[in-house]
């Protein structure tokens, strides 16, 4: 069950993202970097989705969750599991181990710590921001 549509709504939004992206987009930037960028904010957004886990744990969760698939083609896990010629689980899992998807995953998990610290403060103070107890 649906626990915060806050989450849920930026969730779908990523996975169409990411699915564009997939399917459409051939690069040598986007493809490679966004996607995995993008993949964490959206296992993020997704556990937040469904159940109700401080900040710093769900984004730590999807990290790790991302650092496993990316382990998992260091030891060419689809290959192990006979699954190699899926196009579906390579597109889901990938196929190829790299140091930069590492960096891409990590700096996801920067971001959304400093979005949510910068969310978690109070709004009085800020430039452009009314605040709601006046």
């Amino acid at each position: 069950m649906i626990k915060s549509y806050r989450y849920f709504t930026p969730a779908l939004l990523l996975f169409l993202l990411e699915a564009i992206i997939a399917w459409y987009v051939h690069d040598n930037i986007i493809r490679p970097y966004g996607g995995d960028f993008l993949a964490v904010l959206f296992l993020y957004c997704l556990i937040k989705s469904f159940f109700y886990i401080p900040p710093f744990k769900a984004a730590l969760l999807a990290l790790l969750v991302a650092y496993a698939i990316e382990i998992s083609q260091y030891f060419h896990l689809t290959t192990l599991l006979g699954v190699q010629n899926s196009k579906t689980i390579t597109l889901l899992l990938g196929s190829s181990f790299a140091w930069m998807d590492i960096l891409c995953y990590t700096s996801a998990f920067v971001l959304i710590i400093i979005i949510e610290q910068f969310r978690s403060q109070p709004t009085a103070g800020r430039p452009g921001i009314r605040n709601p107890k006046k």
